[in-house]
Parts: structure tokens; C-alpha cells; sequence
């Protein structure tokens, strides 16, 4: 055992199957995320216990934790994802929060029923791989957005080269021609580099594919363009509830940029440049699933038109009866052309 109860708490929640989340409140105040659920556990810290776990990790992902810098993200070695805020803006102890890299999801093949997909489904949607569409994973916060990321990352084939940009590191594969950029505020007199200055530097790097692992602002405008010039079957996540307001937020982060497009030309350059959103949620049970595949096809006026090819319904994954518009490159790409039929 260590001198630290946090640390000793993270090692034993590491051995244990189901826990995908640790939430530190206060010295007191702690809940693990089981299953969907919120457990309150017993346990309580020292604020020296808290600061020397911080200060550790702080160090460990080469960044700085303090009052001038009250906000870290990071990670754990074992890849999970963690987050601070400094006491200074709590009621009493810095706020931790680790959303836990669940190892036993690695590929489709390896996780049946994956976000309640049946193979059929699966296949579909290693095919859009394959055919190098572009793909925006939309969802809210804790669904999955990062683990459906990865599982998509498993499919893109061995030979080609991906560069992937993070502002903390969670996408998890395993292939040979591959850049990782991770952005990085400034500290002091040392300069950091945003999301979108390294995306900007991307296009100069020869890449297959541009994997941004979430747009949460100005770089929206860079990717667009990336995926508009070539750069054919890149992918990003984005916070959104449904297809409709992924469309609605891409808009709105493309404004960022500073860039003053009438309406109809902004929305064309969304329609043309994303070909497919994958909409996470949980269902009434909080288990996560993929609750629509809904493909982006050309405008009518102003206005950007889509239609869901699968969605969720009655507690499974089903066909609407909607074919894609692109249904010939996926047939290209190895879809039968009765796929369809059955589904």
C-alpha cells in the first residue's frame, strides 16, 4: 500500500470490471460511475493526499496545477482521461474527476452487440470506413463519443497515414504511419500550441486521414476545409444530442473563425464536407448505444438535408427503409447490393 489513499484508491478501482468513472467532490464526497449508475462510496481524503495526487499527475503529463493554471486536463498512464479544478474555485478541495479507458473494448469483432449494433450493422459501418467517407461522432458527455472514436480507428486499413490531433490524449490504436499532435496552452514564457494551429500544420504533413478527437471550437473551420480538399475519410467527435444539433453546433463553432459567410455558404460547406453523423446515447437502462446513422446529402434552398439510415427503436438498431445516397461508393467499398434486404 501507498502513503496516498487517492493513488491506493485508483489502483484497486483499476482491478475491478464495470467502473467507468471516479468522482471526487470533496474530502468526503466520492462516487464511482458502475454500470450507468452513481455509487456513493465511503471513503475520505486529507487535502495533502488530494494536492500530492494532483501535483503527481500534473507532472506526470508535463504541465502545471496551481492557482494561476486552476484547470488541467490530463491522464492517467493506463490512458484514462482526468480533470481538475483547483480548490481556489471550490468549495473546499480540488475537484477530480477520471473517466477510466475501459481496455476491454478494443474492435468490433472483439465486443459483440457493441453499443447495441448487431453485426450487420458493424459491417455497415466498418464499410463507411473503407469507403473513406467522413464522420462526425456526435453525442453527449459520458456516452462514449471517444470509445466509438476508437473502435472506428481499428477499421482504417494498415498503409495509410493518419495524423491525429488531441488536446488530451484518449484515442487508442494500433497503426504503423501515425503522427499523434497533442495541443498545449502556454505556460509562462513557454508558447503553446491550439488544436487548430496544429490542425492548420496537418495539411502540410501528407496525411490519408485527419483525426481530431473533438471539435470544441475555431478549428471546426479548418477541418471542414481539410475534409473538402482530399483529405477523404477524416473524423472527428462533437457534443450534440441529436444529427439535427451536431449540424446546428458545427455551424456555430465554424463562426469562431471569424470568417463572415452568408448562411447557405456556410451550410454548404458542412454538407459537403461531412457525409455521415453516428449519434451516441444512452437508453433508459444507461447503457450506451448508437441511436442513429444518419447520412448528410446536398442542400434544397438553405437548407442542409439528411435522413437517418438506421436508428434505434423498441431496444434494437434497425433499417428506416432509407437507402444512402451513396450507396455506390459503399458498394465499391464491399457493401452487397441487396445489404438492404432483411436489414
Amino acid at each position: 500500500m501507498s502513503k496516498n489513499k487517492v493513488k491506493d484508491l485508483f489502483e484497486e478501482i483499476s482491478k475491478k470490471s464495470g467502473i467507468s468513472e471516479v468522482i471526487i467532490n470533496n474530502l468526503d464526497n466520492v462516487y464511482v460511475e458502475k454500470d450507468g449508475e452513481l455509487i456513493r462510496i465511503d471513503i475520505k481524503f486529507t487535502q495533502e493526499e488530494i494536492e500530492d495526487f494532483c501535483q503527481d499527475l500534473a507532472q506526470f503529463n508535463r504541465k502545471v496545477f496551481n492557482s494561476d493554471n486552476p484547470i488541467m486536463d490530463g491522464n492517467l498512464p493506463d490512458g484514462s482521461r482526468l480533470n481538475f479544478i483547483h480548490k481556489d474555485y471550490t468549495n473546499s478541495c480540488h475537484a477530480i474527476t477520471i473517466r477510466r479507458y475501459m481496455k476491454s473494448i478494443k474492435t468490433f469483432d472483439g465486443s459483440p452487440d457493441i453499443f447495441g449494433l448487431n453485426q450487420n450493422w458493424t459491417f455497415f459501418l466498418k464499410t463507411l470506413i473503407k469507403a473513406k467517407v467522413n464522420i462526425v461522432v456526435a453525442g453527449g458527455t459520458g456516452v462514449g463519443k471517444t470509445t466509438f472514436l476508437n473502435l472506428l480507428l481499428q477499421e482504417i486499413p494498415q498503409k495509410e497515414r493518419i495524423v491525429t490531433i488531441e488536446d488530451t490524449r484518449e484515442l487508442q490504436f494500433n497503426l504503423p504511419n501515425v503522427v499523434r499532435l497533442e495541443a498545449r496552452p502556454a505556460v509562462g514564457e513557454q508558447k503553446g500550441l491550439s488544436i487548430r494551429n496544429l490542425l492548420k500544420n496537418t495539411l502540410r504533413m501528407r496525411p490519408d486521414r485527419i483525426i481530431v478527437g473533438e471539435c470544441r471550437g475555431e478549428e471546426v473551420f479548418d477541418l471542414l476545409q481539410a475534409m473538402n480538399t482530399g483529405h477523404e475519410g477524416s473524423m472527428t467527435s462533437i457534443h450534440a444530442n441529436t444529427p439535427g444539433e451536431c449540424l446546428m453546433r458545427l455551424e456555430n463553432l465554424y463562426l469562431l473563425s471569424g470568417y463572415d459567410l452568408p448562411i447557405k455558404a456556410l451550410r454548404y460547406q458542412v454538407s459537403s464536407a461531412v457525409d455521415f453523423i453516428i449519434q451516441i446515447r444512452r437508453d433508459k437502462d444507461g447503457k450506451r448505444i448508437v441511436s442513429h446513422v444518419t447520412e448528410i446529402a446536398n442542400m434544397e434552398g438553405d437548407k442542409i438535408l439528411m435522413q437517418d439510415v438506421g436508428s434505434y427503436k423498441n431496444g434494437e438498431f434497425k433499417f428506416t427503409g432509407l437507402v444512402p445516397s451513396c450507396a455506390e461508393r459503399l458498394q465499391k467499398a464491399g457493401l452487397p447490393k441487396d445489404f438492404f434486404v432483411g436489414t
